[in-house]
């Protein structure tokens, strides 16, 4: 009969000797022999009358082997489930020289496991932690900008043949060249659109008056100032200080040759335009456009304040949650994974990354197995319904005459649902987000109001501080 023996060897860290003896694993093995020898299709012998020692000289010792393997797999399975042991990951196995077994003379055999406890540990209060709940405040300023973008993104651009203002529209083709205006074999080539005024103030009177086909030679540094230099140095392939010619590359020459001229004549602040972008909701006047428009700004403000508390929650439960772990099974484990061993140099360098990682999954599962957070049927369909509806941007979905689904909708969400992998990963995105929910409803946090600036800057401090 076999029997396991528990060992610790170190934190949260046991040894698992489990020895079978004979007649745990030899019925099974003559049994497999016997299958072997009438199913054993060998020239000479027909199907089913091989003889049984010869069976046992071709197959026997990989058989034997296999048998005791699955044996011991059996035992070790049931041991964990009736001592109900809480672990990491599969239990290690110690290395074994297979060449013990000996299918000639069957012996009690031991192997040994190694296992990682999983550790209790309390979660903090979060009642008790100090958070801040940040609203940022929509500004008249912000819905102006914003309904000019809209105007500008829905307008239409008139061709003209001469540059006229600083609105207009140009469509240039830029080609490096040297300070003599030659251009250079290898040199950057690349089109774009740029709005006149953003030029450099100054460089904006040589564009008045040019024509399509006229062209000027410009240096970068000179001909745009610092926001839109950056960007256009970055959208041409360059970076300060990267010419070949070990100058800053805002000194580089170009030929820009004006392809197109045009001005862009925003949209019309009419209800035709409003039905447009916002079909259904019936909106008539400018004020209640704004309205609209700052509904949807304070929505996204309200947004990125659930996600900045989210991550406030996400520290208080890190930072603030102690568990002890059993690091050398870890370690050990982390060596098995992948296709090839890993050293140990990469292990120490990926181990603390890994390990933050594995305290935050189990202060998850803590908290969604004591709060029994669930994730329902219903919620995974309506998620890949809201997916579709924001892949197609669209505000709704009619319903069909007897108040269902359309059908091309249904059968795109019962092909999500058959996706497995689809459905792990909403199943995944649906509880965290109902974790945090949770979570949310736990706090007693400081309400401040803020800026959008203020509220960026932020949140950027935190990008860097990570």
């Amino acid at each position: 009969m076999a029997t396991i023996k528990q060992e610790n060897i170190g934190l949260l860290h046991e040894k698992l000797n489990v020895t079978i003896a004979k007649q745990d694993y030899l019925p099974a093995f003559e049994k497999a022999l016997k299958d072997y020898s009438k199913k054993a299709n060998i020239p000479g012998f027909r199907k089913g009358q091989v003889p049984a020692g010869l069976i046992k000289k071709m197959y026997g010792t990989s058989v034997f082997t296999d048998e005791i393997l699955r044996t011991v797999d059996r035992e070790l399975i049931k041991f964990l489930e009736d001592s109900k042991l809480d672990i990491f990951a599969q239990p290690l196995p110690v290395e074994m020289d297979m060449r013990n077994l000996n299918m000639n003379n069957p012996e009690d055999y031991t192997f040994t496991f190694e296992v990682g406890m999983k550790p209790e540990f309390i979660l903090p209060d979060l009642s008790k932690g100090k958070f801040t709940r940040y609203k940022v405040l929509v500004t008249d300023e912000m819905v102006t900008n914003e309904i000019a973008r809209l105007q500008s993104r829905y307008g239409t651009i008139k061709d003209l043949d001469t540059v006229a203002s600083e609105e207009n529209v140009l469509n240039v083709a830029f080609s490096e060249t040297d300070e003599n205006a030659n251009e250079k074999e290898d040199g950057i080539r690349k089109d774009n659109s740029l709005l006149v005024k953003y030029f450099s103030e100054e460089f904006r009177k040589e564009l008045i008056g040019k024509h399509i086909n006229d062209f000027v030679v410009l240096q970068l540094n000179k001909a745009f100032d610092e926001k839109e230099r950056e960007w256009l140095i970055e959208d041409l392939g360059l970076k300060k200080n990267d010419g070949s010619d070990d100058t800053d590359a805002g000194e580089k020459h170009f030929k820009m040759v004006i392809a197109k001229i045009g001005l862009l004549e925003k949209k019309e602040l009419t209800e035709e335009f409003f039905n447009g972008l916002y079909p259904g909701k019936e909106i008539k006047t400018e004020s209640d456009f704004r309205n609209q428009i700052m509904n949807e700004i304070q929505a996204h403000w309200d947004a990125q304040g659930r996600n900045q508390i989210h991550d406030q929650i996400y520290h208080e439960l890190i930072d603030n949650t102690e568990i002890k772990f059993p690091e050398s099974f870890l370690k050990k484990w982390m060596r098995t994974q992948g296709e090839k061993v890993k050293s140990e140099e990469d292990i120490e360098k990926e181990f603390p990354s890994f390990l933050n990682q594995l305290k935050w999954t189990l202060i998850t599962d803590k908290i969604i197995h004591e709060n029994k957070i669930e994730v329902k049927k219903d919620e995974l369909r309506d998620f890949a319904k809201q997916q579709l509806l924001g892949y197609m941007g669209m505000q709704g979905i009619k319903e069909s005459s007897t108040g269902s689904e359309e059908d091309w909708v249904k059968n795109y969400i019962d092909k999500m649902m058959s996706d497995r992998k689809y459905i792990d990963d909403a199943y995944q995105r649906i509880q965290t987000q109902k974790l945090f929910e949770w979570s949310e409803q736990q706090l007693n946090p400081e309400e401040k109001a803020i800026n959008a600036e203020d509220f960026a800057k932020l949140q950027e401090e935190h990008h860097h501080h990570h």
